[in-house]
């Protein structure tokens, strides 16, 4: 008889919640903030050149070679383009301030873009400086800067012997490196794309854990603040209630997450068809290959941190009986959740270090650091199952708390209780 009633209770708060404005917005929303995330960047990577009239600029030059000619042959697409756009002075490092002043004038006249100071310590690695109007302007600071780059270097080659022609080649040179992991089934695609997966798991699960933990909490108020808590507690164990809210509420994410990584893996898979279709090139996504038991696993973690996180909300909801109230007593809880973002980067830096290792066996830090390790290398059984045993621990010892503090919480109304007061509700509820 009381599975029927968990069931009414699950049922009650799925269904409430799948049938709102919010759950239907959020939900289209998610696809269309990944989608975004897919082909905005590789389209506007297209997009992404300098101004025509970057050229247009003065080169101060007090090296006292010909740097300043090289870079502006350099900066007019080579010996046969139309150099007359930059204009080169040379000057004394005497000269640098008036040269300056004069340079400024022009471009806030409109005469010029800006101008570049060339000192005599730019071979020895000193800052070369750039004002202009166009100065933030990311693309063109980025052509400017590699220009200064390779011909600083082309010269220093010079410098030691090297051929024009030597010289010229080196300083074209490129290297681009592709990491590719391996694991234990063999070579699984792009390092790159791994760690990006491990960090969207990680905050994927946080947000989602973050959002519905918070659901359970704004729903236990408002049953409390309605006084619907009195007339189904009549009838319902208020343990029943609590585990059916939980469950309830986790199904409505459980149901967004599969809705969301559904329609990311279709994006991917047609990510390259639609962005030819707007004339951007595109590599194939190559997702790494997740197995059945590596998929239960990420499952597990997610149910068993959200019941941890959800149990400890709805003992707090308990315990308040208003928004401001709940904003206050939550933080402890909302801190140790904001602690698993907060060593996010550290972690994959070295997921196999002793920081990443602990933080897998708190309770607390499990749910998100877990997943974001194995997403992005292979981690030993027994570590897997030590951080599931450990996050089990702390979901039962959550639900046995919260299960008593809700039992008596529920019911109390006015004044907060203290520290004290909960302890005791916990010691004494049967």
């Amino acid at each position: 008889m009381e599975w029927r009633k968990l069931w009414a209770v699950i049922q009650r708060e799925y269904i409430e919640r799948v049938r709102t404005r919010w759950f239907v917005l959020a939900t289209i929303f998610g696809p269309i903030v990944f989608g975004t995330l897919m082909y905005l960047p590789a389209y506007l990577a297209t997009r992404n050149v300098s101004s025509p009239d970057v050229a247009r600029i003065r080169i101060l030059d007090a090296t006292g070679t010909d740097l300043g000619h090289r870079i502006a042959v350099a900066l007019n697409g080579g010996l046969f383009g139309d150099t007359s756009r930059t204009r080169v002075e040379a000057i004394d490092t005497a000269q640098i301030v008036r040269a300056e002043s004069l340079a400024t004038r022009a471009v806030i006249a409109g005469a010029i873009r800006g101008f570049l100071i060339l000192e005599p310590g730019v071979f020895l690695g000193k800052t070369v400086h750039y004002a202009g109007a166009n100065a933030t302007s990311l693309s063109d600071m980025q052509r400017i800067e590699n220009t200064v780059r390779r011909e600083v270097l082309a010269q220093q080659m010079r410098s030691l012997g090297i051929s024009a022609a030597d010289a010229e080649r080196l300083k074209r040179a490129s290297v681009d490196l592709r990491a590719e992991r391996i694991t234990a089934q063999g070579r699984a695609g792009s390092g790159q794309i791994s760690v990006l997966i491990a960090i969207s798991v990680a905050l994927l699960l946080y947000v989602t854990i973050f959002i519905y933990g918070q659901n359970v909490l704004r729903g236990v108020i408002e049953e409390k603040q309605t006084r619907v808590a009195e007339v189904v507690v009549s009838s319902v164990r208020p343990t029943t209630l609590l585990a059916g809210k939980v469950l309830g509420v986790g199904a409505v994410g459980l149901t967004q997450m599969l809705i969301w990584g559904a329609a990311s893996v279709l994006m991917a898979k047609y990510r390259v068809m639609l962005l030819q279709q707007f004339g951007a090139p595109a590599v194939p996504i190559q997702f790494p290959a997740i197995s059945w038991e590596q998929g239960f696993l990420l499952l597990l973690f997610f149910v068993l941190g959200y019941t941890f996180y959800a149990a400890l909300f709805a003992a707090i909801g308990a315990t308040v009986s208003t928004e401001q109230e709940a904003q206050q007593a939550q933080m402890p809880v909302v801190l140790l959740l904001v602690i698993s973002i907060m060593f996010l980067q550290p972690v994959l830096n070295n997921p196999e270090g002793l920081l990443a290792l602990n933080l897998g066996w708190l309770p607390f830090s499990s749910p998100i650091v877990m997943p974001l390790r194995m997403s992005a290398v292979n981690l030993p059984p027994w570590q897997i199952g030590l951080s599931l045993f450990s996050l089990a621990a702390g979901c039962y010892i959550a639900v046995y708390i919260a299960a008593r503090v809700y039992r008596t919480g529920l019911l109390m109304y006015g004044k907060r209780p203290t520290l004290r007061e909960v302890a005791r509700w916990i010691r004494e509820a049967k």
